[in-house]
């Protein structure tokens, strides 16, 4: 348990320079983007002395280091700044829009698992044959396949043409928003249940050809018992380990499918936010993404030592 608790701090400890890291490129990386964040907002109301007006509001007349230690200064006391476009504070709007998206994000996620483990094992079990070389072929097709275009594909055959699902929006309510987001789910997990069959694939085959496998077998343990006793319990670790680190990944997808299905969550949010130039919004969903990513592998680095026990948390 001492050992538990020191590996976490440890990684607690390492993150401190990855979330300054974070705040560092979302603050500078913003700033790079072309164009007066005063022009895009005024429009063609545009006068400098409404521009010089949105400038001291935004803080743009000061130093870059200045404006830089001021963000630092409100985050750190919670507050992520002033929507100048929505006339809202970026904290507000971000707690409105996190709903949908981390409901995407776990649906996509559930739906992964449920596509890749079974096709993983079969794909194992039958290697070589028709049905490993399909998924080897499909699972290669689908990791081409940019997602955006997927999503419209999907979106013109099941919602348009066949109208079982809703074109776009969220639903209210559970089984509505199971029903409004598995168009935009299955897009994701489609993508991302390529690197688990392939995983999975591959760690089954492994594991398949270790010494204790061949040892249960001898001892008459049925076959059954020794595919999900040893087989499929070793070789799932590393899937574990896989969909933590390609969370980012998932994370990603979601800002781009989010935008083909118009679901109002963060993703829709942030593009809209670049667009208008919000500096507020963008940095704020682009910090709080970013910090669902890492506390995702904290997570991931504390289940694989959980699971696998030859890992020592000293």
């Amino acid at each position: 348990m001492t050992g538990r608790f020191g590996f976490l701090r440890r990684r607690l400890l390492q993150l401190i320079p990855v979330v300054l890291g974070i705040t560092i490129l979302t603050f500078f990386l913003l700033r790079l983007i072309p164009g007066d964040p005063a022009r895009q907002i005024l429009g063609q109301h545009y006068t400098p002395t409404a521009a010089a007006a949105i400038h001291k509001k935004l803080g743009l007349d000061e130093p870059v280091w200045t404006q830089y230690r001021l963000f630092m200064d409100r985050l750190v006391h919670g507050n992520l700044g002033q929507s100048i476009y929505y006339n809202e504070s970026a904290g507000s709007l971000i707690t409105q829009r996190l709903p949908a998206t981390m409901f995407l994000i776990v649906y996509a996620a559930v739906l992964a698992a449920i596509i890749s483990i079974p096709v993983g094992i079969l794909a194992a079990l039958r290697q070589g044959g028709v049905f490993d070389q399909s998924t080897r072929l499909a699972s290669l097709v689908a990791f081409a396949m940019p997602s955006f275009w997927v999503g419209i594909v999907l979106l013109l055959i099941f919602a348009l043409k066949l109208q079982l699902f809703p074109v776009s929006g969220y639903g209210n309510g559970l089984t509505d928003h199971l029903w409004h987001l598995f168009l935009p789910a299955l897009t994701i997990a489609l993508a991302f249940s390529t690197i688990v069959i392939r995983t999975l694939r591959a760690s089954m085959l492994q594991t398949m050809r270790m010494d204790f496998v061949d040892t249960a077998r001898i001892k008459g343990i049925s076959r059954m018992v020794v595919l999900m006793r040893h087989v499929v319990r070793n070789a799932i670790v590393s899937v574990v380990v896989v969909f933590g680190i390609n969370l980012a990944y998932l994370v990603s997808n979601t800002v781009i499918i989010e935008n083909v299905f118009s679901i109002p969550g963060l993703g829709q949010l942030l593009v809209d936010s670049v667009s208008s130039r919000d500096y507020a919004v963008v940095q704020g969903t682009t910090l709080v993404l970013a910090f669902f990513v890492v506390a995702v592998n904290l997570l991931t680095d504390l289940a694989y030592a959980a699971l696998d026990p030859r890992v020592r948390y000293e």
